[in-house]
């Protein structure tokens, strides 16, 4: 490892290249700010319902349920001809199947899950057209028969009223459609607009869900990006229709086209503002408050630096001060929703490489990246912040009498978004110096404490700078991936018992774009406990 420890460990640690510090945490343990939002934590996103029923696929799920805490899972695909879902006969009758949904919802629940359900896309026997997205052929299309949509919609939510009961639907979330504000997700007829066509899905589709129980929980528009906002509320209001929660997407790409690019040769570039996404999904709140339902909450249910499955930036480590700097500051949101868990994800189909720029916290083959690492340290946080006047950390304490520190930094790395993210992130990239940091947390009770320290950077947790040293193999060896798995064990690059006398302060060596957690554990006897890491 990189990470160097002072030879000592004094009341005070120091960890240090200079004197002089360029930035200073201070926290104090009688300066509670109060419990810490658990937006960050609500719920994760997965390509398809239909990638549900592989093995690999639970296998990560329950992985990052338990280590990491997620509560909801938004999927595409829930009514995709492949799960045989609908279809009819010769006389056109519908025809109801659940049991592939049933497999997986079962699962969900079964690992202490929920899903946040995302109604789509367009059964083929009920579609008015046949325009489709994906390489998985999702149809993008409204129903040709609303009576026939409505029945369906109304079936699905009786059976899972049925077969889990009404306490647990109510707790379960219902989101109509997805990104109708582009046309690649949705042709309605000519016609009309996008707007007026998902007006009318709305209606139905709400009042679909409501017909089974008033109290389940329904909204929209799951836009690409925030749209249609006011509209909507003002639509729900005229019509008496329910609406009980507003979605949209957030993404931090700055330009390039589609995400749609199997072999990812399509250029995309990072945003210059590097709070592109919270700034996205903060900026609706002023518009709800001065609606008839001021208090309607907001749920991001995709977000990430990059829209396409194919941008590398999703492998490099610079992706986990990124997400931690836009959950820091999307408290105020219902959920944030990162895109995706896992790379068991084909909307361009299958991809070619191990690491291959996938949006999940978790390779195909198990190897967990950077971005993984992010989210495992935000769970290690005890549950009370202590104020903290750094917008770039965090300092929590727990039940225990523990206190634990998560600090990062975040520097633009492709030139203010000049090179294009295929450009930089394809090659590797060791780490610039950035001064050091102090960390100062007073009133901690005197006494013996386990100190580990763990760090995400440059070769630190991240396997994917390894993974281009190696020019970037397209198959991986049963050995391979194991020394890649170890190189992001999630380890702590050091461990001691330290004394403390009031006030721990530590001074950290800073780099571009690495994020470090401190834990600190009341020791018993004064000698090294085993502080776990998993």
């Amino acid at each position: 490892m990189a990470f160097l420890l002072a030879p000592a460990f004094a009341g005070n640690l120091t960890i240090a290249h200079s004197e002089e510090s360029n930035r200073v945490i201070n926290a104090d343990l009688q300066q509670v700010k109060g419990p810490r939002s658990m937006a960050w934590q609500d719920c994760v996103g997965a390509g398809r319902v239909g990638e549900g029923l592989r093995d690999g696929w639970r296998r990560q799920l329950e992985e990052c349920h338990k280590e990491i805490g997620f509560k909801y899972i938004r999927m595409h695909g829930l009514l995709h001809d492949e799960l045989g879902v609908y279809s009819e006969d010769s006389k056109g009758e519908p025809h109801y199947n659940w049991q592939y949904i049933d497999d997986v919802y079962d699962f969900l629940l079964s690992i202490g899950m929920k899903p946040f359900v995302e109604l789509g896309f367009m059964p083929n026997a009920l579609a008015s057209g046949k325009e489709t997205i994906f390489w998985w052929k999702a149809n993008v299309t409204p129903p040709k028969d609303y009576a026939k949509w409505d029945a369906l919609i109304t079936a699905l939510v009786q059976h899972w009223t049925e077969r889990y009961g009404a306490q647990e639907v109510k707790t379960w979330r219902f989101e109509i459609w997805n990104e109708p504000n582009l046309s690649m997700f949705w042709q309605p007829a000519k016609d009309t607009t996008a707007k007026d066509a998902y007006f009318k899905l709305y209606e139905h589709t709400s009042k679909a869900v409501k017909s089974v129980n008033a109290d389940y929980i329904v909204g929209g528009p799951s836009g690409a990006g925030p749209c249609w906002t006011k509209e909507l509320i003002d639509l729900c209001e005229q019509k008496g229709l329910a609406i009980d929660f507003i979605s949209f997407h957030s993404y931090g790409l700055g330009g390039g086209p589609s995400g749609l690019d199997l072999y990812g040769n399509q250029k995309l570039y990072l945003e210059k503002n590097l709070h592109s996404v919270v700034d996205g999904a903060n900026s609706q709140l002023p518009i709800i408050e001065k609606t008839s339902k001021p208090k309607l909450p907001i749920h991001i249910t995709e977000w990430s630096a990059s829209y396409s499955p194919r941008d590398p930036i999703h492998d490099s480590y610079f992706s986990a001060p990124f997400i931690l700097e836009q959950l820091r500051h999307s408290e105020a949101m219902g959920s944030m929703s990162y895109w995706t868990f896992t790379d068991v994800f084909e909307e361009n189909g299958p991809a070619g490489r191990p690491f291959h720029g996938g949006f999940g916290l978790i390779n195909y083959q198990d190897i967990r990246k950077p971005a993984f690492w992010a989210y495992k340290y935000l769970s290690m946080l005890g549950e009370t912040e202590l104020k903290n006047s750094n917008e770039s950390s965090y300092v929590c304490t727990d039940a225990k009498g523990g206190a634990q520190i998560l600090l990062w930094d975040l520097t633009a790395p492709t030139d203010n978004g000049k090179v294009s993210n295929q450009d930089y992130f394809f090659k590797s990239h060791p780490t610039r110096e950035k001064g050091n940091v102090t960390v100062n947390v007073k009133n901690l009770p005197k006494g013996k404490y386990n100190l580990a320290i763990y760090k995400i950077g440059y070769q630190q947790n991240d396997s994917y700078s390894r993974y281009l040293e190696m020019k970037q193999p397209s198959d991986l060896s049963r050995e391979a991936v194991a020394d890649l798995q170890k190189l992001s064990s999630g380890k702590p690059v050091s461990e001691k018992t330290v004394q403390v006398n009031g006030t721990f302060t530590t001074t950290l060596p800073m780099q571009e774009n690495c994020v470090y957690f401190l834990s600190l554990s009341r020791a018993k006897g004064g000698k090294w406990s085993w502080l776990p890491f998993i």
